[in-house]
């Protein structure tokens, strides 16, 4: 395998709920990159009309959430009460620091023709000092992120900084998040910048020195390597990292911690309905019995 890439992760499908999703984080030889320790691929679907994505409140510690869209709108509900849409190209972070609750579903005016849904969600682990910090909730619209233009390829600054731009996402360690198109026959070099890098190919394919990349999958880049993208078709990746976490993670459902007893207790105040109410919903994800 070509040096720049330390690791080439696969992402295998997951069910939400009825909804497929492909999940490369975390995996076994790489529980974290950079800060990144879940990375879910959704879609690209076309929801039956009627139907939409409902994902009920349900409890985070210790991360922040990320939600990234290419295409359709998702409907964002906290125990905050934060009531926010989020559309292609905008960010969501919801900081669920000592406890938040959340949902995410279709908004009805978008299921009568039947619902698209195609993005990226990631969890972002903070670093110790912030685990229990005050839950929050920013949105971001589109036009507020750094667009980078290289030739035959462009790169919008999701979250931290790259290629000499930075993010107004505010964030808790330093942080790679990008999403990037590429043109055919067009090449991106990836900063050696960050600690910890990583290429997820969400559409098309990438060769990284010799070796290809393909949808679906995420090279994890060697620390300080050099690495240049080239894309033999059209070809959309998200770049993730940033320094490496603090020490290893503990992740259990949807809870984040780097202590076991902090996820026990999230355990008990999620069965014992103690991390809030999310307004405008009545249901709630039980506790998984396992």
């Amino acid at each position: 395998m070509n040096s720049a890439i330390e690791h080439l992760l696969r992402s295998h499908p997951r069910d939400i709920g009825g909804f497929a999703v492909r999940r490369v984080l975390p995996s076994l030889p790489k529980q974290m990159v950079g800060p990144f320790i879940f990375f879910d691929h959704m879609g690209p679907a076309r929801l039956a009309p009627g139907e939409g994505l409902d994902v009920r409140p349900h409890p985070h510690i210790g991360l922040a959430t990320v939600t990234w869209l290419f295409e359709g709108e998702i409907l964002h509900r906290d125990s905050l009460g934060s009531v926010q849409p989020i559309r292609p190209g905008d960010v969501n972070w919801m900081t669920a620091g000592r406890g938040i609750a959340h949902s995410e579903r279709t908004p009805p005016e978008r299921r009568a023709a039947g619902a698209v849904v195609h993005g990226v969600q990631t969890w972002i682990a903070l670093p110790r000092a912030a685990e229990e910090v005050e839950p929050s909730f920013f949105h971001h619209p589109a036009g507020t992120l750094p667009v980078v233009e290289r030739p035959g390829a462009t790169v919008r600054v999701i979250a931290g900084h790259a290629y000499g731009e930075r993010s107004p996402v505010a964030v808790f360690s330093d942080t790679l998040y990008a999403a990037a198109e590429i043109a055919p026959g067009a090449g991106l070099g990836v900063p050696p910048e960050h600690e910890e890098r990583g290429v997820y190919v969400v559409e098309g394919s990438v060769t990284i020195g010799e070796e290809a990349v393909e949808a679906g999958e995420l090279a994890v880049l060697s620390p300080g390597a050099a690495a240049e993208l080239r894309a033999p078709f059209s070809a959309t990746v998200m770049l993730l990292g940033g320094a490496k976490m603090d020490g290893p993670r503990f992740l259990w459902w949807n809870f984040v911690s780097s202590a076991k007893e902090r996820i026990e207790r999230a355990k008990h105040d999620w069965r014992e309905d103690r991390f809030g109410q999310v307004p405008g919903e009545t249901e709630r994800i039980p506790l998984p019995e396992r």
